[in-house]
């Protein structure tokens, strides 16, 4: 099995935040961009993986900033660390102004697993580090497997 760059799996989702997608505070409804967030990391794992997949964990989700209606929103999605059968993505989620100047508002990791035809796991390619982003992003997402391993044990 060959290994893949980051760059070949990358994935942008843009959204204009319309009316149904706003809570009764005015503001981008949670669950809604845990959707998207999912949706998009899925892709990614896929792109990767060249199988069918599912979400094992979402590890982090820190909404940081509000959005509103009418606002433009980018989420971007690439994969930080894989292991024998699961692959860690991190989706981060952008407001757009009309200049195109972005701000983030979210950063999420998730697992993400690859499932042969029988619908179990199946081995997904190695990870090719081009860059010192990428390579950071590697241990970093070591050290999560780790805690979450830890926190399974833990029963948490």
């Amino acid at each position: 099995m060959t290994a893949k760059r980051v760059a070949d799996s990358r994935a942008e989702q843009v959204q204009i935040l319309m009316p149904e997608h706003i809570n009764g505070a005015h503001r981008l409804f949670g669950g809604k961009l845990m959707e998207w967030i999912d949706v998009v990391a899925a892709v990614v794992a896929r792109r990767h993986s060249g199988r069918n997949v599912t979400t094992a964990a979402i590890d982090n989700l820190q909404f940081q900033e509000a959005a509103y209606a009418n606002d433009t929103l980018v989420l971007v999605g690439r994969i930080t660390h894989v292991g024998k059968t699961s692959m860690e993505v991190r989706v981060d989620t952008y407001v757009e102004d009309l200049s195109g100047v972005r701000r983030m508002i979210n950063r999420a990791y998730l697992v993400m697993v690859a499932l042969d035809e029988a619908q179990h796991p199946t081995p997904v390619p190695g990870l090719v580090l081009e860059t010192e982003e990428d390579r950071q992003e590697w241990e970093n997402g070591g050290r999560r497997r780790q805690l979450r391993s830890q926190r399974r044990s833990d029963g948490y």
